[in-house]
């Protein structure tokens, strides 16, 4: 089964393609087929999800799949929340390599990351969780949209650690793993991260009601 995913994060792909790699799924990226990207105006990752997978599910006319997730930080009352992808605001281009994706989404997690920190300088209270909603749709009209939810705990450090993963995973140290989602191999994040825990729900549920696998 062909599924499109309203994304095209490389990494988030790759995470997903990997979480769900036990059903007989082929995950596209929604940018594969000519897909834009949604406009993503709700204050829920839920709503957001549910746009996106919307969105992708009518223009590609396969059934889509949709992640909305981000950072909540207690002090800050739950932001960057839905926001969290362009917390900085929108990074533009460099001049010299303006279609180069990835090299964008580092430059604008960066500013992200620096903000946070700037706003939670002398901040005692360092809590703060990772959130992932996925939502899945056979079509743009269906009327039982699966909805699945995972958290992570964790504290926000001083300063960024570790060099792999993307968006705020050098700032969030997991005291379960001790050491930064930024340290984790590719691996341990699938086993024990909100996107795990919200892709195995999803998993159950795909299997469940839509009988796959």
């Amino acid at each position: 089964m062909r599924l499109v995913l309203a994304s095209n994060n490389a990494k988030k792909l790759a995470e997903l393609r990997a979480l769900f790699g036990a059903l007989p799924l082929e995950l596209v990226a929604q940018g594969q087929l000519g897909v834009a990207e949604a406009e993503e105006p709700h204050g829920t990752f839920m709503e957001n999800a549910l746009a996106k997978a919307r969105h992708a599910a009518a223009a590609s006319g396969c059934a889509a799949i949709a992640d909305d997730s981000g950072l909540c930080a207690e002090a800050l009352g739950g932001a960057p929340g839905v926001i969290s992808a362009h917390y900085a605001g929108v990074v533009p281009p460099v001049a010299d390599a303006p279609g180069d994706r990835e090299a964008l989404r580092a430059r604008q997690d960066a500013a992200n990351n620096a903000l946070l920190l700037q706003r939670l300088q002398g901040v005692a209270d360092r809590r703060a969780r990772f959130v992932s909603t996925l939502v899945a749709l056979r079509s743009a009209n269906d009327p039982e949209p699966l909805v699945a939810f995972g958290r992570w705990e964790g504290r926000l450090l001083r300063a960024p650690s570790g060099e792999g993963g993307f968006g705020y995973d050098p700032l969030l140290f997991i005291d379960e793993a001790g050491c930064t989602v930024a340290q984790m191999s590719a691996a341990q994040k699938n086993a024990i991260s909100h996107r795990a825990r919200a892709a195995a729900q999803m998993g159950a549920m795909l299997r469940e009601v839509w009988h796959l696998g």
